[in-house]
């Protein structure tokens, strides 16, 4: 029997990621832009609360949660202070405070990419191996999504400008070892907030980049 209170609470949630989300956009774009982008890290939160609140009936969510945060700051700490794993780039002050120099959030992002897009790929593929990579092609769509506007946003910046070849090479690798625990240690999250955060964080992204030349104006 469905829970009617469950699909009440994940259909809020879903209309709360929404709003925050297209408000962003409009308020990047045509409103008070450093605001906006200075509000990225209460995005970030909420969108991990949210996806943790909404997954709560599977209590391995959270176990998946704290790996992959650890293993993504870890990867990150790596890249940021010795340029290995994805290259030579350093992080800017938008997402906030920072653990040798890495932002503390972009942990709380590695977890809510990994688990979003393993929820997807796992909705959509079958065997393991096709989940496992389904999951790691979306999370490195997505980065090739931001990396042209993240230091416009303040976010990161690689030595040279552009992202190099071995940061999608370090996502990779990164991100394999997380899918793969994600499916053998048999996570299983219902419901579409999964879905809906993905999509909307693909939209966010694209839209700013295809706005690139009226961000450079605004910020």
């Amino acid at each position: 029997m469905i829970n009617k209170e469950s699909v009440q609470f994940n259909d809020i949630a879903i209309g709360i990621i929404w709003l925050f989300h297209i408000s962003g956009i409009v308020g990047i774009l045509y409103g008070d832009s450093q605001w906006f982008v200075g509000a990225t890290p209460l995005n970030l939160i909420l969108s991990f609360v949210l996806l943790m609140f909404t997954s709560r009936k599977e209590p391995k969510v959270y176990w998946m949660a704290a790996i992959a945060f650890l293993v993504g700051m870890v990867a990150e700490a790596l890249g940021v202070n010795y340029g290995i794993i994805f290259g030579q780039y350093v992080y800017g002050d938008a997402l906030g405070w920072k653990i040798v120099g890495v932002p503390w959030l972009i942990g709380v992002n590695w977890a809510i990419l990994t688990i979003c897009c393993a929820a997807i790929a796992a909705n959509l593929a079958g065997h393991i191996l096709s989940r496992i990579f389904l999951g790691i092609g979306l999370m490195l769509l997505l980065d090739a999504v931001i990396e042209p506007i993240a230091p416009l946003l303040d976010f990161w910046e690689f030595t040279g400008g552009m992202a190099p070849t071995q940061n999608y090479i370090g996502w990779f690798l990164t991100a394999l070892p997380l899918h793969l625990f994600y499916h053998l240690f048999k996570v299983e999250i219902k419901g579409t907030f999964t879905h809906h955060l993905f999509l909307l964080q693909i939209v966010f992204f694209t839209i700013l980049l295809l706005q690139i030349n009226t961000l450079q104006n605004a910020l």
